[in-house]
């Protein structure tokens, strides 16, 4: 995976969540995943370290680090 430039990619997405542990962005344009060029669902970008999610639902994901925050890219099955 290239280096990610957050600022960039989240300029293309829609902004949903915000709390003091994570931000989560909806990809509504079929953006590419930095690390497997295909269109993810959503971003969740880690704010504190460590931190826990809860996941509603199966998915499969991809990881990059921007900055020290860890960029999760979800990918519905």
């Amino acid at each position: 995976m290239d280096e990610v430039d957050l600022d960039e990619l989240v300029s293309s997405l829609t902004p949903r969540e915000e709390n003091r542990t994570i931000k989560t962005y909806q990809n509504t344009v079929a953006v590419a995943c930095p690390a497997c060029e295909e269109p993810f669902d959503d971003l969740v970008v880690c704010k504190e370290n460590p931190t826990s999610l809860n996941l509603s639902q199966q998915l499969d994901f991809c990881v990059g680090t921007e900055d020290g925050q860890a960029l999760i890219f979800t990918h519905k099955k």
